[in-house]
């Protein structure tokens, strides 16, 4: 593709207004950009949310697994908001006319981002129905968002707002970590000069799929690719027939169903294991697998129950959390004996059962003699031939490395790539591989070089797709009654029972893999199509000719130019959330043998590049004990640093760079606000946008956050040098307070207000940068500079007094850490039980780890699944947190809890003594606790505090320490201190915490029912 630079250098600086200016320098004064100002973030966060649903993925997400995706519709967004100038009343007539106000450029916007109707009706009418278990039919009126591509006309407005914003005719951007190629997919077809480039060779394939070869060819090459999907999958056919128990007139087996085993330690027999045994578990009934031991028999055996009987024998597992039970005795077999076994070799696998499908429908039954027949000779098939293919590097021989992150492969015996895969799937791989080398020279004898290349690369996609869905480490899916891929997770987890596909039955197995990715490709070309249109043949050079796909360190893009580029949109590693290159070596040695011939440059190396890799890699300083995690941190830090500062040196001097981010951790934030501010950026402003799937494994299991953050960064303008950061503890408060009340006017509640105020806090250090502290090194004797956790804490406590005066009408108080995130979880969730990674997210907020300091420590909740629920003061005390004979607490709200419980219990004689002895009667922020926690419950219902305490008499503790406090002389509680809120409804940018959540209520109790219980 064309190299075309673009912009230009400016003269003069700011110091030395005739000398000669570096060309990536920022200036005095850049154009303020529409995401500066403005971004639709509740729409985009439904539109997201709608782009994730289940069995609807956009076409580049069903082309290859990669991991971490960011919507399109945030892509697109990220990227048009960030080139678009801001509406000015002063523009030019041309523009004037075109958009006389914000309102109407705002509607322009949502217009080219397929924003379409009224969004929030129809997503509060899926909540209900979610909430209530009712089905509805489709609310909304439009398409999904990423589905809209703008005319040709739309596209011509869009060049000329372009134009008089940048003078360039041709607008560059550039996003060094591509990915799965979400961020320059979008770039594309809103026609912009595109440079994706990535560091992981399997990712880069992906782009190329994603990016080069649907915009290049458009949506009919996909006829050409099907016809030799099917020549493909005949020859495969052909040659594993004899290896499967083909289809008869009665039945078409589609999928079998395999446990591992290790040896009984008392009888010698394989015990079978799986931690149920379901089949099916939907709407049309329920189906399991019936384990039998009989002491005569060399091996169990199954049958296949239905209704009740299912119920029980599913639940008769012979596993969990690693430690077996052998149904052959009885007795517990030790995990550690699990694992040796496996590790000497001796895991093995036995066949459950089989999806068929018959007249009736899809299945469930036993193994056959035939089945077994069938499996035994692949197993001498494959060694037959696995030498001559080692020998011919047609099938993986590298071993999975010993320092990883997720080391339960080798845990389990499985050494090397191979081991991945039971015998039958082995062959079928290895299988396919050869007869695609087979079919290459008849592929390039038929078409040109370039579309020859497009089409075995597509196949060979198609054959990962197969390895995915068809390895030990793929499941089956008993509510779905499908396939669940080796990477429904991110990461290696052991699968006790797996899933094979029949990869010989028509339409399913090989079949369904590459009408997948023909599917993919033909959607993609259709996303992509606006790149085609005749407008930019009349321009020049169209985008599919400006478009540029690399492999490199985004640290060394040497082959762009200084300033040549508008806007840097990145999605970086986010710190330790995903080990691209550990996940991406499953699919890296099989692309190796497929495509590394065409791609010989990117798979050189025996595996995935990983110490080039930017994120936080405790495994790569394994050697070191507990210092690996800190010097991971360390090493992310500076890689993604340079990366940043690379991104500065190819930015033009107006440019943009537009960082999308989401993580649990403070340190992660910590080290990328780091690395953003020594890479010479300041941040400008910042938007919280609901991105993750609802339905992801992944999200619900692991409790990862669910909001994507928007850092819009600028380069940083010369100073005039350091300032003290007591200096701008002022300054930072109230930008953060002032952007706060912003942001709620806008709609932004809930915990993404806390996380939003990220933003504001890292744009007044890194506009002031470097900020010095008044602690000294202890070598140098200089002063330190500031950490950027340092700010954000401090923006975090803005929030919550914030939110704190809200709670007590106006007045100002202090809580500790642990107490702030029990009232502002009352206040943000008002119910018991809420999602763990809202929970997560308001822990961030108040500067700590959920899983450390809320469920740890302070035992304040329990984690129920991917919900966190509040814990009862009963239920701390067993915890050992709440002490009825304690004078002193460490946290105000083991105080509050303990007066409850005394009440509950002893009375409001004992209550009183209580508060007496722990001199709470004059303690200022107890009582200002008790205040927060009578604004809590709007709407009508229960008290939330009887949601709460359990068993009845607890109900009236709450109460109780409220009468017991007016009745405390000198300085009672007085009745007019009290105030009791009216009631009021749950504000709208809050129900959506609970409603999507396994239907949670969101019903919260009646506040003047509580202000009648604590005043008696």
């Amino acid at each position: 593709m064309a190299d075309n630079p673009g912009g230009g250098t400016v003269r003069g600086t700011r110091r030395d207004p005739d000398g000669p200016r570096d060309p990536t320098a920022a200036p005095a004064q850049a154009l303020p950009r529409l995401i500066e100002e403005w971004l639709p973030v509740q729409e985009l966060g439904i539109e997201a949310r709608r782009e994730n649903s289940t069995g609807q993925h956009p076409p580049p997400n069903r082309l290859h697994v990669w991991w971490a995706r960011r919507p399109l519709v945030v892509s697109r967004a990220a990227v048009l908001a960030s080139l678009l100038p801001a509406w000015r009343p002063d523009w030019p007539e041309p523009l004037r006319q075109r958009f006389p106000s914000r309102e109407a450029y705002h509607a322009w916007v949502l217009h080219l981002l397929g924003i379409r109707g009224n969004l929030h009706a129809a997503w509060s009418a899926v909540q209900r129905a979610r909430a209530t278990g009712q089905r509805i039919e489709n609310p909304f009126a439009h398409s999904r968002a990423f589905t809209f591509s703008p005319s040709e006309e739309e596209l011509q407005d869009l060049v000329h707002v372009l134009h008089a914003a940048w003078k360039d005719s041709h607008v560059r951007v550039l996003d060094p970590t591509a990915g799965g190629g979400s961020i320059p997919l979008e770039a594309l077809r809103l026609g912009l000069s595109v440079e994706a480039n990535e560091l992981n060779p399997v990712a880069a394939v992906i782009l190329m799929a994603t990016l080069d070869y649907p915009a290049r060819f458009g949506e009919g090459f996909a006829e050409e690719l099907a016809r030799f999907g099917r020549e493909l999958s005949a020859q495969v056919r052909e040659k594993l027939a004899p290896f499967y128990n083909g289809a008869s007139v009665e039945e078409e087996p589609l999928t079998y169903l395999w446990a591992h085993t290790v040896a009984c330690p008392q009888t010698g027999k394989p015990i079978p294991l799986s931690p149920n045994w379901w089949l099916r578990r939907d709407d049309r009934g329920r189906v399991a697998a019936l384990l039998l031991a009989h002491p005569d028999w060399p091996a169990c055996r199954f049958e296949v129950v239905s209704g009740t009987a299912a119920e029980r024998a599913a639940e008769q597992g012979t596993i969990r959390r690693g430690v077996a039970v052998s149904p052959w005795t009885g007795e517990v077999v030790d995990g550690d004996y699990v694992k040796r076994e496996a590790q000497a070799g001796r895991m093995g696998q036995q066949l459950y059962a089989v999806v068929v499908k018959t007249a009736k429908g899809v299945e469930f039954r036993p193994p056959t003699e035939a089945d077994l027949a069938a499996v035994a000779a692949a197993e001498a098939e494959l060694a037959r031939r696995l030498p001559g293919w080692l020998a011919r590097g047609l099938v993986p021989d590298e071993e999975i490395p010993e320092e990883s992150n997720d080391p339960r492969p080798r845990l389990y015996g499985m050494t090397r790539w191979r081991d991945l895969f039971a015998p039958r799937q082995l062959l079928a791989l290895g299988t396919a591989v050869e007869a695609l080398r087979a079919l290459e020279p008849e592929i390039q004898a038929a078409l040109p070089p370039d579309r020859a290349r497009a089409v075995l690369t597509y196949l060979a996609l198609a054959l990962d797709k197969l390895a995915d869905y068809n390895s030990r480490m793929a499941r089956w899916h008993s509510k779905r009654g499908v396939i669940a891929n080796t990477f429904d997770r991110h990461d290696f987890a052991m699968k006790w029972s797996f899933a094979e596909m029949a990869v010989v039955a028509a339409g399913k197995g090989l079949d369904w893999a590459i009408d997948q990715v023909v599917d993919a490709h033909r959607g993609i070309a259709r996303l992509a199509q606006p790149a085609r249109l005749p407008l930019w043949q009349r321009a020049g050079a169209s985008p599919v000719e400006r478009l540029r796909v690399t492999q490199g360190d985004a640290r060394r893009l040497t082959h762009l130019a200084d300033g040549s580029v508008h806007l840097v949109c990145i999605d970086p590693p986010y710190y330790d959330n995903v080990q691209y290159g550990e996940l991406s070596d499953f699919f890296y040695v099989w692309l190796k043998r497929t495509l590394g011939h065409h791609y010989p440059d990117w798979f050189a190396a025996p595996l995935a590049d990983k110490e080039d890799e930017a994120v936080a890699n405790p495994a790569r300083f394994a050697g070191l004990g507990r210092r690996a995690r800190e010097l991971a941190r360390r090493d992310y830090e500076r890689k993604l640093a340079a990366v940043f500062r690379e991104c500065g040196r190819v930015l033009r001097p107006d440019g943009v760079l537009t960082v999308m981010f989401t993580h649990k951790q403070v340190d992660a934030w910590d080290a990328l606000a780091t690395a953003l501010i020594q890479a010479g950026f300041q941040i400008v402003a910042s938007w919280p946008v609901h991105t993750e799937s609802e339905h992801s494994l992944h999200q619900a299991q692991k409790n990862a956050a669910q909001s994507t953050i928007l850092l819009v960064c600028r380069k940083r303008p010369a100073g005039d040098g350091p300032v003290w950061w007591d200096d701008l503890r002022g300054e930072l408060a109230r930008c953060v307070r002032a952007r706060a009340q912003e942001l709620s006017a806008l709609g932004v509640g809930g915990v993404d207000l806390f996380l939003a105020a990220y933003g504001p806090a890292l744009a007044v250090i890194s506009a002031r940068w470097p900020v010095l502290t008044s602690e000294s090194d202890p070598q140098t004797g200089q002063p330190l500079e500031l950490r950027p956790e340092t700010a954000l804490d401090l923006a975090r406590r803005e929030v919550l007094a914030l939110r704190r005066e809200r709670l007590l009408h106006g007045q100002r108080a202090h809580f500790d850490h642990e107490t702030d995130w029990y009232v502002l979880a009352w206040d943000t969730f008002r119910a018991v039980e809420f999602p763990a990674d809202e929970a997560r997210k308001l822990a961030l907020a108040v500067g700590l780890d959920l899983d450390e300091d809320v469920l740890g420590r302070a035992r304040l909740a329990q984690r129920k699944g991917s919900t966190v629920a509040l814990l009862t003061p009963a239920e701390r005390r067993r915890r050992g947190v709440v002490d009825p004979a304690a004078s002193t607490f460490p946290r105000l709200v083991d105080a509050v809890h303990t007066a409850m419980l005394v009440y509950a219990e002893d009375g409001a004689s004992a209550c009183g003594a209580f508060l007496r002895r722990a001199g709470l009667q004059e303690h200022p922020e107890f009582r200002q606790c008790l205040q927060a926690l009578l604004k809590f419950g709007p709407g009508k219902g229960a008290c939330l505090f009887e949601q709460m305490l359990a068993p009845a008499a607890e109900k009236r503790a709450a109460a109780g320490v409220a009468n017991t406090l007016q009745h405390l002389p000198p300085d009672g509680i007085h009745r007019e201190w009290i105030v009791y809120p009216a009631d009021d409804a749950l504000p709208q940018n809050q129900q959506h915490f609970f409603q999507e959540a396994h239907g949670i209520s969101t019903s919260g109790a009646a506040i003047g029912q509580v202000g009648k219980m604590c005043q008696g």
